[in-house]
């Protein structure tokens, strides 16, 4: 808590009531991305009960930590980087790691074992198009083959499109990534089934975008012009 600016960790510190008061609220998950996801989930009511879960791109562990409040049964997470999860998603038997993993050269045998491999992913990638891991994510998931892609239009377009401080700032460049990224989904035989902006932006200030797909047949897909109108709506909203 800070009283006109200044921390007060003490319990028994008297108050002027006409202090400036501001009270740190407490995240309802690790990371910022927790809140990213439970967006998607619920707006898509999606329910991860019981189930067997991929996390491509763990990190801190924000998705991770969304999914297991929510339920699931185990997360797999994979980084390519080290040290970053959080300790207790460390401590959780339900939480399965794999660090230092370059998840396009990532197969179900080293992934899962001899356990039942996962039917739902989530994923956060950085530095790469999510059009490069889609073929890997394919052989790594169960039917319904259930995804949820947390779409950085400035890791999806041209350097051309990447303004200052690496902002997409165009919606139509920001329509354009997230269309590329659903066809080549539906070319692996995904189908549509949703798509929503992030509540949160990206740390350079980035609108993302969260695409729900499975291999349930959903909506129809969108055109571009379509997708065009949602990253409209979404760049108003910042």
């Amino acid at each position: 808590m800070k009283v006109n600016h200044q921390i007060i960790d003490k319990p028994a510190t008297e108050i002027d009531p006409e202090a400036a008061i501001e009270v740190k609220q407490k995240l309802p998950y690790l990371s910022r991305g927790g809140e990213k996801l439970a967006k998607a989930l619920e707006l898509f009511a999606i329910d991860v009960r019981e189930r067997i879960c991929l996390d491509g791109g763990i990190s801190t562990g924000g998705f991770t930590d969304c999914l297991l409040q929510k339920g699931a049964k185990r997360v797999y997470g994979v980084d390519v980087g080290y040290g970053q999860v959080a300790w207790s998603l460390r401590q959780d038997e339900r939480v399965i790691l794999l660090e230092r993993t370059n998840f396009r050269y990532l197969t179900p045998e080293k992934l899962y074992g001899q356990e039942k491999p996962a039917d739902l992913a989530v994923m956060d990638l950085s530095f790469i198009s999510l059009t490069k891991v889609l073929p890997t994510l394919w052989t790594l998931l169960n039917p319904p083959r259930e995804a949820i892609l947390l779409v950085k239009p400035q890791f999806e377009v041209g350097r051309e499109k990447v303004g200052k401080k690496g902002v997409v700032r165009d919606h139509q460049d920001q329509a354009g990534a997230i269309f590329q990224v659903l066809q080549a989904a539906e070319a692996l035989g995904w189908f549509y089934r949703g798509l929503t902006w992030s509540p949160i932006t990206g740390p350079a200030g980035n609108v993302e975008y969260l695409l729900w797909l499975s291999t349930d047949i959903g909506q129809v897909s969108p055109s571009l012009s379509a997708i065009a109108e949602i990253t409209q709506e979404a760049i108003e909203q910042f």
